[in-house]
C-alpha cells in the first residue's frame, strides 16, 4: 500500500507571471527568471510559479519510495501511473488525493496493474455507471481509512524533504538542473532512511544525519 503526491517548489529568482509568459514578454528590468518553470495552482498554496516534486510513501515503513522533479503545470495523477509500473506486483492499493478523481484511471489501474486506486470522488459527477461503482467503491470504510491514512503518511514525507533541504524555494534554474538535484535529495533521503531503519531508529529523525 502506497500514497503518491506532488509538492509545488517555487521558482530560484523572480516570478514571471503567467500572460507575460504565454506571450514571450520579460519585463524590462526583471533579471534571474527561471524561464522553464511553470504555473500551478492548489487548494493549499494558490498559484505557484515554479518546479514540482513527486513522492511515493510506503504505508507500511515511513520511508520514501521516490522523489522526483516533474514540470509544475503536469498531472500528477498521470506522473502516478508511470512512476507506479515498476511496483505493480508488489503493491495492492495506492492512493492519491482528488486530482485522481478519474472513472477511466480507476478502471486501469485495477485492469492493467491489479491495483485498486483509493482517492477523493467528486459526489455530484455520479451520472454514469462506472461512476457510481467508483464512489461505491471508495465509499467503503476500509477504503476511507486508506485514504485518511496518506495524510499522515506521504504530505509529511514531502514535508521532510522540503524541511530538510530548505526547499521553500529551488536552489536552481531550469528543468534539468532540478531534475537530477531532485533526484540527488531523495536519493540522500533515502540512504540515511534505510540505515535508520536497520538500526532500528526513526525514519523521520534523519536531519542531523543527512546534513552532518
Amino acid at each position: 500500500m502506497v500514497s503518491a503526491d506532488k509538492m509545488m517548489n517555487r521558482a530560484k529568482g523572480p516570478v514571471w507571471h503567467k500572460k507575460q509568459k504565454d506571450q514571450g514578454i520579460i519585463p524590462k528590468g526583471l533579471r534571474g527568471i527561471d524561464k522553464e518553470a511553470t504555473w500551478c495552482k492548489s487548494q493549499a498554496a494558490g498559484w505557484v510559479y515554479g518546479h514540482g516534486s513527486f513522492s511515493l510513501t510506503s504505508h507500511k515503513h515511513p520511508v520514501l519510495g521516490c522523489f522526483v522533479w516533474m514540470r509544475n503545470s503536469a498531472n500528477e495523477a498521470k506522473r502516478m501511473w508511470l512512476e507506479t509500473f515498476h511496483v505493480k506486483d508488489h503493491v495492492d492499493y495506492i492512493a492519491m488525493d482528488s486530482k485522481a478523481d478519474d472513472a477511466d484511471l480507476f478502471r486501469e489501474f485495477k485492469r492493467q496493474r491489479k491495483m485498486n486506486l483509493i482517492t477523493s470522488c467528486r459526489t455530484n459527477m455520479d451520472k454514469t455507471t462506472p461512476r457510481k461503482k467508483m464512489i461505491a467503491f471508495m465509499s467503503k470504510p476500509k477504503h476511507k481509512q486508506i485514504y485518511r491514512e496518506r495524510a499522515y503518511k506521504v504530505e509529511p514525507m514531502q514535508g521532510l524533504v522540503k524541511d530538510i533541504f530548505e526547499l521553500d524555494r529551488c536552489w536552481m534554474r531550469g528543468d534539468a538542473n532540478n531534475r537530477w538535484l531532485f533526484a540527488a535529495m531523495g536519493l540522500t533521503i533515502q540512504m540515511h532512511q534505510l540505515q535508520a531503519f536497520k538500526q532500528g531508529r526513526s525514519t523521520w529523525n534523519i536531519k542531523e544525519q543527512v546534513l552532518g
